[in-house]
């Protein structure tokens, strides 16, 4: 059983793959928070900014086996023409993605042709089969993921430093600021950090500036 939040089609708004159209499945939960406003400030982490609480999103609810999860996903990807080098593109996100990501799902979208992403706070290890793995590490963990595509990290975080993670084995390496009332100021942070870290590169949330999920 998939307990899912909301599953929607849109494009990749941040990273690497940023403008790349993707079906994001969003599962709900998460290990350092419950999501609730009221814990916020006690949580693991207090700064997410996604809404993973429950199964009442877009096509979100309780998916019995890996293949009707999969037929779903397939649904919202747009028919291309027979023959197309388009790869179609799953993203798996959260909360907390690897405390439901199990091998009969990536097994069933593989067989229909999807590449996968994963979204993820690293202190779950991750099945073996995903094409593209982002870590966006959080304080007060354990990092189990140390290789992957791309490295995002959130900016500024008091006490805790992307210099710590620059030797981990990832192709890119993220400074994204941190959403909230204080978003100029980390942007121009960001900024200045990037300029004198030239193994990080800026990653802004595209899809906040144009209006999309």
């Amino acid at each position: 059983m998939y307990l899912v939040k909301e599953i929607f089609y849109s494009l990749q708004g941040e990273g690497a793959q940023t403008g790349r159209p993707a079906v994001f499945l969003r599962f709900a939960g998460c290990n350092l928070w419950n999501g609730r406003e009221e814990d916020r400030q006690q949580a693991i982490c207090s700064f997410c900014d996604t809404d993973f609480v429950g199964i009442n999103g877009t096509y979100g609810g309780k998916y019995p086996s890996a293949n009707d999860l999969a037929a779903c996903i397939q649904s919202l990807w747009p028919k291309m023409n027979v023959g197309h080098k388009i790869k179609p593109y799953v993203i798996f996100t959260g909360g907390e993605p690897l405390l439901q990501v199990d091998d009969p799902l990536i097994d069933s979208l593989h067989d229909i042709g999807f590449e996968i992403g994963l979204e993820t706070n690293g202190t779950i290890e991750a099945p073996k089969g995903i094409d593209w793995i982002c870590l966006s590490p959080k304080p007060n963990t354990i990092i189990k993921i140390r290789s992957g595509n791309e490295l995002k990290f959130i900016y500024p975080q008091l006490n805790f430093n992307p210099e710590d993670f620059q030797h981990f084995d990832f192709q890119y390496f993220y400074i994204q600021p941190m959403d909230g009332a204080n978003i100029q100021e980390h942007i121009q942070q960001s900024l200045d950090f990037c300029l004198q870290h030239p193994t990080w590169r800026l990653s802004i949330q595209t899809h906040k500036l144009l209006g999309i999920r």
